[in-house]
């Protein structure tokens, strides 16, 4: 069965929403729209004012962000066939990447071409977020084909980001299918991480810094620094290679997480130190403390433009702490997730830090999320987060 354009709802988009189209950016704006004959989460057929064809999107009734482009053609199989595909190509990807890990992401959105879709695995277990209507609307189809391909014990549905009410959608936690437990186990490299799937964050590990943290360890000797530790993701993979490592989290819970976390994997060089990260970089300073390796994977301080501007100066100021702390020959692996502080950006807020820490700097490496959050290079949104590797001179 074909879903051909004239079975499908109509919208017409001004020059400008084309445009976008043209440009391979998968969203269209309200502001953007002409008209609108569909109701909340449609599929529908998208055309310029001319009536020509651009495609089909996920149709938004509340959203600023009305059209979430599907395809650039104008008719669709079977719509349970059309995303049962884009599924199975989005796992068969993931299949060969070679991840050495039993958690990792599966559908990253508009990168899988599955706009505002969110599936993780955690070994036996999924995690699943519908982020707009149209794939909320959509959760039972896309749960049906998840238990097909991949037969999992269990499939929750993490549905409690804010961004949810940009859409009009209430926020809730709901098992889909089979049962899921609140604490699992799963293996990244040779570390094994306990992940509380119901209540941890995102939706449960920060899977897009996996590769962040075995690049750390590479580098990582002596006496070694876990900024904003979370679980002890940067913490424990650097531990065999390092002499000590101090973990610091503000989070009572994440400190007792990481502390168990080291000790189920029988860690005895880490210490978890429950801190406000600025306020211990800067007293760990005072006291003269010095660090071969220093790792700063802060939450976002930008979550939207207006807060650039004081991002910025966060960011600076731990930066500039980092390198004061960071012994001559040593490595900063200094992370930003906040999609408002581009790389530019944030490349120049850390040559500040640098000039003012009075430390040549040179930049090793420069690396993003890992290889299952792919980054699209049209649509910048897509590249979030950010990874400097520095190394400070003699």
């Amino acid at each position: 069965m074909c879903l051909s354009s004239s079975t499908l709802p109509l919208v017409v988009v001004s020059r400008k929403g084309e445009d976008r189209v043209r440009n391979a950016h998968p969203w269209i704006y309200k502001s953007d729209v002409v008209s609108s004959g569909a109701e909340p989460g449609d599929l529908v057929r998208v055309v310029n004012e001319r009536k020509r064809g651009l495609g089909v999107a996920l149709w938004s009734s509340t959203s600023q962000i009305s059209l979430r482009f599907m395809s650039l053609e104008m008719n669709v199989p079977d719509e349970r066939a059309f995303f049962a595909d884009r599924l199975r190509a989005a796992i068969a990807y993931r299949e060969t990447l070679e991840l050495g890990a039993s958690a990792y992401r599966i559908s990253s959105g508009e990168a899988d071409r599955l706009p505002a879709l969110v599936v993780d695995r955690y070994g036996d277990y999924v995690v699943i977020q519908t982020l707009c209507q149209g794939m909320d609307r959509r959760l039972p189809m896309l749960v049906e084909l998840l238990v097909e391909q991949l037969q999992p014990r269990g499939i929750l549905a993490r549905n409690d980001p804010k961004v949810r009410a940009l859409e009009g959608l209430e926020e809730r936690i709901d098992v889909v299918h089979g049962e899921v437990p609140e604490g699992i186990d799963v293996q990244e490299g040779a570390t094994t991480f306990r992940v509380n799937l119901w209540h941890g964050q995102k939706t449960g590990l920060f899977l897009d810094q996996r590769e962040n943290h075995a690049t750390a360890a590479r580098y990582a000797r002596g006496k070694a620094l876990d900024g904003f530790t979370y679980n002890g993701g940067f913490a424990l993979q650097m531990a065999p290679r390092a002499e000590s490592v101090l973990a610091l989290d503000s989070s009572a819970h994440a400190v007792a997480t990481t502390r168990a976390n080291a000790e189920r994997n029988g860690v005895t060089n880490v210490e978890v130190r429950e801190a406000n990260v600025f306020d211990e970089l800067r007293e760990l300073d005072i006291a003269g403390e010095r660090f071969d390796t220093v790792v700063l994977d802060p939450p976002a301080f930008a979550k939207n433009k207006a807060a650039v501007e004081k991002a910025a100066a966060g960011y600076k100021e731990i930066n500039l702490r980092a390198l004061k702390l960071l012994a001559p020959g040593g490595h900063l692996i200094t992370c930003s997730c906040s999609y408002n502080v581009d790389e530019a950006l944030f490349l120049e807020i850390v040559e500040q830090a640098a000039a003012d820490a009075r430390a040549t700097v040179a930049l090793v490496e420069k690396r993003q999320q890992a290889r299952d959050h792919p980054v699209l290079l049209n649509v910048p949104e897509t590249h979030y987060l950010k990874c400097l590797v520095l190394r400070k001179l003699p």
